[in-house]
């Protein structure tokens, strides 16, 4: 089963009508109701991980609501792709039926991030927000430059480890606006809501108290975890996180644009956005029942262990005070 977890007390008690009608889908989803549906083995090209819903597949970024309630924008659903400590690119598949969490490829090969101290990359755990998506059709307001065709993508600083496909909930902090190579990366700064400060912190500047040293160290990490392997320093929109509020403003901009999408409104990029929780939506909406046949997914689990990674991706990458390669002789792939 999917571990979830829930802390109503740190949301607020009263909603807007408008909010409410925007949430009014997700309300009857029952989170002790999924479960995994894993093939493969971690760290191979072959690897495939289904959200299964009652036992039937859905989508890990077209129906996992993402509001797990109609009483706050600032607790979203999270989708951890990468658990803390662990370095394996691994990702929602955008254009694979129901959009099986996978490993990314370089060259024909699995991706993976470098090691640059003191971090084992990631020094937390990452993933995705659902039913969001940063569109690549048009230039975004704050950062001026188009999506680039992902949800939005989540950091959580809670203690929790997580681990791949895990559903949580988390409180929204703030968010970095990153611009990787001319595109879009939000990058959402939350906190477990089941976190022992999550009652504490309400946004970035909060959590200096209890966790000195933290929110700078990730946002330098965001800059500069892809020198390693031969790219530039990525430039942070507005030198800054933004404020919590902010931040929850553009996942619900975010969740429009993810809207449009599966009502196929717009280019979709040869993204897959079928869906099975909303059959009011026609032209997305397969039956989660039928999904395992339609789409030729594979019946059941058959995982398999794990390959070993390059040794490249076991050792340390060290960067000067003007965050520049140390150049060592390395172990290379």
């Amino acid at each position: 089963m999917v571990r979830t977890s829930f802390a109503w007390a740190l949301l607020p008690a009263i909603a807007t009508a408008a909010a409410l009608q925007r949430r009014e889908h997700n309300s009857a989803f029952d989170y002790d109701a999924l479960s995994l549906r894993t093939v493969g083995g971690p760290n191979t090209l072959d690897w495939r991980i289904w959200l299964e819903h009652n036992g039937n597949p859905i989508s890990f970024w077209h129906d996992v609501p993402l509001y797990p309630t109609t009483s706050s924008n600032k607790i979203v659903n999270f989708v951890v792709e990468i658990p803390r400590g662990e370095n394996g690119k691994i990702e929602i598949r955008r254009p694979e039926p129901l959009n099986p969490i996978f490993h990314d490829d370089r060259n024909d090969a699995p991706r993976f991030v470098e090691n640059v101290w003191p971090f084992v990359t990631y020094p937390f755990l990452y993933g995705s927000i659902p039913q969001t998506w940063e569109s690549p059709n048009f230039n975004h307001s704050f950062t001026n430059e188009p999506g680039d065709n992902d949800p939005m993508d989540l950091f959580d600083i809670g203690q929790d480890r997580g681990y791949t496909g895990q559903v949580k909930q988390v409180k929204v902090l703030g968010a970095l606006a990153l611009n990787d190579g001319g595109e879009t990366d939000w990058k959402v700064l939350g906190i477990d809501v089941n976190d022992p400060i999550a009652p504490l912190v309400d946004n970035f500047k909060d959590v200096e108290k209890y966790r000195p040293g933290l929110i700078k160290a990730y946002y330098d990490w965001f800059t500069y975890y892809k020198i390693a392997r031969g790219d530039e320093l990525i430039p942070i929109v507005g030198n800054s996180y933004v404020n919590a509020t902010f931040a929850a403003s553009k996942i619900e901009e975010s969740h429009g644009y993810w809207l449009d999408l599966v009502k196929g409104a717009v280019d979709t990029n040869e993204i897959s956005y079928n869906q099975t929780s909303r059959p009011d939506i026609a032209g997305s909406f397969v039956s989660s029942s039928n999904a395992t046949n339609i789409f030729d997914i594979p019946v059941e689990s058959d995982e398999k262990p794990a390959e070993p990674k390059p040794a490249r991706y076991d050792q340390w990458f060290y960067l000067d005070e003007d965050f520049q390669l140390i150049e060592e002789n390395v172990v290379e792939e």
